[in-house]
């Protein structure tokens, strides 16, 4: 019997100290990847920090490292995304603002009504269930993640469903925003046309201001404008689907869009603050810097095995149909 004693004792005794040392371990490396985390957030800060190494430096650590805080980290990159966007509007009149807007509606309209048949039709082809489908064909129709949050209550979706959307989604504003540029420069497309584009065809309002200030200053203001008035599209189509699939009708107006319009009016009105609305201008481009990494950090291995292959699928046929598309009518119309 003691002899028993003893060897249950040694027994748990070294069982405990294991646990210990792993908890020990475990501590550390949340300790380490919480520096590094505070190390790259302060090093995109610098201007000279450009919004695609701050993607891939993101996208790096969430894939390597765990994130020390994911639920804070996906809130702040929100709203630190429409107070920047907010920003923007102090770079651009209000004139130029709905011009641009004018000018892309028409555009704007057909590629919404376009994506969301093609959607339809690929989802059936694919033989994905129907919210999910519905979800990614929206987010990739308007706003991304935003369209995909403001639909799901309006078809009841499930949980998982909206966070497959959510990871197909966000997957391919990843890739975009690395691969937009990449192709402008290679067809020398100009900075209106590259803009336009982007706005059209990149899902979140994260990666089109991204690609846009990778691409040029014109770019980013004409990018931003097109796809603002793209998002405001969110509010119709939510509130269709929703009287359609009696699901929650709530009234969602993007506030940020509100004040990205209010901004450039404020700059039209006092053009004598000219070098303060510039300095908020530049403020906001390099949030948007800082922003971007925040977006990359939220990309882990846990985000990647949501994304099943048929979802995928969809998604990436959806938006190199549209892409192409977008891409062949602007030229065709010479804006480029």
């Amino acid at each position: 019997m003691l002899t028993i004693n003893i060897s249950n004792f040694y027994l748990y005794t070294n069982f405990d100290i294991v646990q210990y040392m792993n908890c020990r371990e475990g501590d550390m490396n949340h300790r380490i990847a919480k520096m590094i985390f505070l190390l790259c957030l302060t090093g995109c800060t610098v201007p000279r920090v450009s919004t695609t190494l701050a993607l891939l430096m993101g996208a790096a650590f969430g894939l390597l490292l765990e994130n020390p805080w994911p639920e804070k980290i996906a809130q702040l990159s929100r709203n630190l995304l429409q107070i920047s966007v907010v920003g923007l509007g102090f770079g651009l009149g209000l004139g130029e603002v709905l011009r641009t807007g004018r000018s892309s509606f028409v555009f704007t309209v057909v590629g919404i009504t376009l994506t969301l048949t093609l959607g339809f039709l690929l989802g059936k082809l694919f033989k994905i269930e129907h919210n999910t489908s519905a979800l990614i064909s929206v987010g990739t129709a308007i706003c991304g993640g935003s369209a995909i949050a403001a639909l799901a209550p309006a078809l009841k979706a499930k949980d998982e469903e909206t966070a497959v959307a959510l990871a197909t989604v966000f997957t391919l504003n990843s890739v975009a925003l690395l691969l937009f540029p990449l192709i402008g420069h290679l067809l020398h497309l100009n900075q209106v046309t590259f803009g336009t584009w982007a706005g059209l065809a990149i899902h979140d309002t994260s990666s089109v201001v991204g690609a846009a200030a990778a691409y040029g200053s014109q770019a980013l203001a004409t990018g931003t404008t097109v796809k603002l008035t793209r998002a405001i599209w969110i509010t119709p189509v939510v509130l269709a689907i929703a009287w359609f699939k009696g699901g929650d009708r709530t009234l969602r107006v993007p506030l940020f869009i509100i004040g990205f319009v209010v901004a450039a009016g404020i700059r039209t009105l006092l053009p004598d603050y000219g070098q303060v609305w510039a300095g908020l201008a530049a403020i906001s481009r390099q949030s948007l810097v800082v922003t971007l990494f925040l977006v990359g950090a939220g990309l882990s291995k846990e985000v990647l095995r949501k994304v099943g292959a048929r979802p995928l699928a969809q998604g990436i046929a959806l938006w190199l149909l549209v892409s192409s598309m977008t891409l062949v009518a602007l030229v065709q119309l010479g804006l480029a």
